[in-house]
């Protein structure tokens, strides 16, 4: 079954303390390589991303037949989805675990069954 890891972060972690290009940014980048490593290994890892800030966002609504654009998220809340992962489990159970070792504190990480992916019926089952 596939699972969709949605990573919710309050807006003081939309960007990492360190810069790009210190010690400790790559310590923190370290972390996260060995976390896709170890999902790209297990053969748990479908995709994933981790998304601009939520200022870069721009909202379509429709309603009625007609659409409106605005920027921004769609709501202001204390949380923002900051990026994503898409990977197959054999259970609910299993993919919990895959977000309990994420490298990250102070999140909330939304885990949902995939119902339907379109390109899933191309491509064959990985487990």
């Amino acid at each position: 079954m596939e699972y969709m890891i949605l990573i919710h972060e309050t807006t003081r972690n939309e960007t990492p303390t360190a810069a790009p290009g210190t010690p400790e940014f790559e310590q923190y980048m370290g972390a996260w390589m060995t976390y896709n490593q170890q999902l790209i290994d297990s053969g748990n890892f479908i995709g994933g991303g981790r998304l601009q800030s939520s200022l870069t966002a721009t909202t379509l609504r429709r309603s009625g037949g007609s659409d409106s654009v605005t920027d921004g998220p769609f709501a202001e809340t204390k949380e923002q989805l900051g990026g994503y992962y898409l990977v197959t489990a054999d259970d609910l159970d299993e993919a919990l675990r895959l977000a309990a070792a994420m490298p990250i504190d102070n999140v909330s990480l939304e885990i949902r069954p995939l119902e339907f992916r379109p390109e899933a019926i191309l491509t064959p089952d990985v487990r």
